[in-house]
């Protein structure tokens, strides 16, 4: 036996076949659209997408990207730190900064190297991270990349909460609160005036990923933050730039001081490349859409409220989503994994989402609305989750 044959990987990837959760991940054969073509099948309605406002096939975005394209290039060159920045980066930053009402915004290449990069760099050894039992897996990367100690309040639990920074708040000089804004798995909203009022309180800086927030909530999708009135209250504000603004890349909205600081030791813009100028461009032109209309948002909205009433009307769990996103929860992993396969074999794609990404036991698919979807499609879509639903006994 050879131990390139990896035998050890070999009876993992097996025992998720076993499990039957093993995937094989679909291809799609075209633009990221409401309906696409997946596994050369054609006509497919697409609810897997995070692509919220329809962004990442929006005309003026690839116009921006291309015109960029030719006058700057495919690439950026080297990291910040080496090369600089272009011009057109120093835009985008003040563009989000302007949008989302605060002093700056610091530009990453992803928003999970947004949140591996941010934390590490604010805390250290000697401070304490507190951080919600449902944060995203980038969060939780970037508390382990830390020297910082570490404590879980359940989720949304402001008692609970409480009682964490009661019982350690004494014990450190700095403290750190991190949650998402919205949670991706069931969309509900943090519950972040409770959150600030505790961490003005107990004197902790504040944290919220918003990465399902920013383009969905707030005056023209500037999001959580903006929507429960709390500028200038919370430290650092993250983004992506790859979910309603439909291209690649995340940000941290926060003050001058932060900036600085990040600019000096967040890792990876201290070795990676910054982002091409067609996504800068592109991301640019998208918060300038924003600037201008909330039609996109108010679509979003009516088609996600139209969905909902359909799906709930038939009799499927849609859990307590408070925003766009529809998970159907199934519950049985296997069950759910099903569900899903059959879905797309006739005719829509959205994907199952099973432990350890959500507790076990509440598999689920997870249908992202678009406001590029037409309420003929999401008909179309309803059709299809009904006559599944039965075949399989869930409704």
């Amino acid at each position: 036996m050879s131990v390139h044959e990896l035998k050890n990987l070999q009876a993992q990837v097996q025992q998720l076949k076993d499990d039957g959760v093993y995937r094989v991940l679909p291809v799609l054969g075209g633009p990221n659209k409401p309906e696409v073509t997946l596994d050369g099948k054609e006509g497919v309605i697409n609810l897997s997408a995070n692509n919220y406002l329809g962004f990442a096939t929006n005309e003026r975005m690839k116009k921006a990207a291309i015109n960029a394209i030719e006058k700057y290039g495919v690439g950026a060159g080297a990291v910040r730190t080496i090369i600089g920045n272009m011009d057109i980066h120093e835009n985008l930053e003040k563009k989000l900064a302007e949008f989302k009402r605060e002093d700056r915004a610091f530009v990453f290449q992803s928003g999970f190297n947004c949140n591996a990069g941010t934390i590490q760099a604010i805390t250290a050894k000697g401070d304490l991270i507190i951080s919600d039992e449902l944060n995203h897996a980038s969060i939780i990367d970037g508390v382990r990349l830390s020297r910082a100690d570490k404590k879980i309040f359940k989720h949304s639990d402001m008692a609970d909460l409480e009682r964490v920074l009661q019982e350690n708040r004494d014990n450190y000089e700095n403290c750190l609160i991190i949650t998402d804004g919205v949670f991706s798995m069931d969309g509900d909203l943090a519950k972040l005036p409770e959150i600030v009022e505790l961490a003005e309180k107990y004197n902790c800086m504040t944290y919220v990923d918003d990465a399902h927030g920013s383009g969905v909530l707030g005056e023209n999708g500037r999001g959580t933050v903006d929507h429960f009135g709390l500028h200038g209250r919370i430290d650092f504000v993250i983004g992506t730039l790859s979910k309603a603004i439909g291209v690649i890349g995340g940000y941290v909205a926060c003050n001058e001081t932060a900036y600085q600081w990040l600019s000096h030791r967040a890792r990876p813009i201290l070795f990676s490349t910054m982002l091409t100028p067609a996504d800068t461009a592109a991301a640019t032109e998208a918060i300038n859409i924003l600037l201008e209309t909330d039609e996109y948002q108010k679509k979003l909205w009516d088609n996600a409220k139209y969905f909902k009433e359909k799906l709930g009307k038939l009799g499927f769990n849609t859990g307590n989503s408070e925003t766009p996103i529809t998970p159907v929860i199934i519950g049985k992993e296997a069950d759910a994994m099903e569900f899903s396969r059959k879905l797309k074999e006739n005719g829509v794609f959205t994907s199952a989402i099973v432990f350890p990404t959500v507790p076990l036991g509440t598999g689920r698919v997870r249908c992202m609305l678009s406001a590029a979807h037409s309420y003929e499609e999401l008909d179309k879509a309803v059709a299809v989750f009904e006559k599944v639903g039965k075949e399989m006994g869930l409704i």
